[in-house]
Formats: structure tokens, sequence, C-alpha cells
């Protein structure tokens, strides 16, 4: 049996886990090939955690990410995330948590070209049906955080790398998410306004509540790390 403090921190681990990954695998069929994605990954992060995941291109790093989005389903194994399991909901259960629980952030920005920085942060709450002045007063406070109340109206193709990836951020924030995940964030992005946006990631994740994965193959977002996780083949490894 284990010791009383061992057993209050399993329990405390188990209320507070949002992710957790058993046996994980994607296989990808591409005619009659099978190619590895990611193979047998286990995996427990608790909520507030910081994780900057490393690997070089093709190692899985962006698998994992669109596995824990709900964008990708698993081959294998059991996915749960924010109390989602991923393998098994229903597409209707999958469109709302990802509406609702998860905010991402792309290396190329994906902001829409037609909508301006205004619109692109709010069109996840519109598309979530939440109520239209809730969503523009939490837009506003967004805009007004990241420095951008006098981009509103300019459209992404008006704005620098570091707006679009500040416009992208608040996109990602507009729902409140209990995660955001991060996929190369600063790959696009010069020195300084990369260590911009990790000042803003940090504040972020500065009261606990939410769980950050950042994918990326430099080493900017060590220094706020509570995990360290490094795929290779598809396979995990801890660091």
């Amino acid at each position: 049996m284990l010791p009383q403090n061992d057993r209050q921190r399993v329990a405390k681990m188990a209320i507070d886990l949002i992710i957790k990954a058993e046996k994980l695998s994607r296989i990808y069929v591409m005619e009659s090939a099978h190619v590895v994605g990611l193979t047998n990954i286990n995996l427990d992060i608790v909520v507030g955690e910081t994780v900057v995941l490393k690997g070089e291109s093709g190692s899985g790093k962006s698998t994992l990410l669109a596995l824990i989005a709900a964008l990708d389903r698993p081959t294998d194994g059991e996915l749960s995330v924010a109390g989602c399991n991923i393998k098994n909901a229903t597409e209707d259960r999958l469109t709302r948590f990802r509406r609702e629980s998860v905010g991402m952030v792309f290396q190329n920005f994906n902001l829409l070209p037609t909508l301006n920085v205004n619109e692109n942060i709010m069109l996840p709450g519109l598309l979530a049906r939440r109520d239209n002045l809730s969503v523009k007063k939490k837009a506003d406070k967004l805009l007004q955080w990241l420095g951008l109340s006098g981009r509103a109206n300019h459209f992404p193709a008006q704005l620098s790398g570091g707006e679009m990836q500040r416009t992208a951020i608040a996109r990602a924030l507009i729902n409140d998410p209990a995660i955001v995940l991060a996929d190369e964030p600063t790959g696009n992005l010069d020195s300084r306004n990369s260590r911009i946006v990790m000042d803003l990631f940090q504040e972020i994740i500065g009261n606990g509540k939410k769980t950050l994965i950042i994918a990326t193959h430099s080493t900017i977002a060590d220094h706020i790390a509570t995990m360290r996780l490094y795929l290779k083949d598809g396979a995990l490894q801890f660091l």
C-alpha cells in the first residue's frame, strides 16, 4: 500500500488530470503502406501544466496536437481531454469540445483573410453560439491587452507577422478554453516578436488555470516549461 502522502498526491493528480493518454497510437494507411504518426503513447498532464514538446520534423508533434484538439481520432488506445473521450465521442460532442475547451495557435496564423482583426477574434465565440455582446466585450478586452485596439478594423494582409500572431492568440482565448495548443507559434516570427509571444504565453498561464502545450523546434519556450517531452519516430520520451 502507498504511504498516505503518496496516496494524497495520486488522488490530487486524478482530480486535476486534464489530459490522459493510454497506449495512444495513430497509424495512417496510404495505399498499401502504413505510416506511423504516433505509437503507444502514455501521458498524464495536469491542469496548469506548461508542456514543451520537441522533436524533429515528422516526429509526431503535430499529430499529437491534432489528437488532443480533436481534429483527428486515435487509431488505437485511449485519449481523454478535459473530460471528452476523443476516440469514442460523437461528432457533435467533438465539435462542442473544440469550440469550448481548446484554443489553437498555429505557425502560419490561419486567420481568415476576408475578416478583419475583430471579426477573426470573435468568430469562435459566435460559432459557439455565445451572446454577441459578451463576445464583443471579451474581444475588446483581448484587443486592449494585446495592443491591437488600433488594428481592430484592419485585415490580416495589413498586419505584421507579430500582429497576426497576437490576433491568433486572442482568437484562441475568446472562449476561455482550458487548454491552449501552440504549434510552432514563433516559427514565422523574428526574435523580438518571438519573445513578445512567449511573454504573452507566460501571462496566459500566470493564474495556473490554463494548460499550455507548445510544439517547437527552438529553445525559446524552455524557460516556462513545467514538463518537457521529446518525440522521435512517433514514440514519446520525457526530458
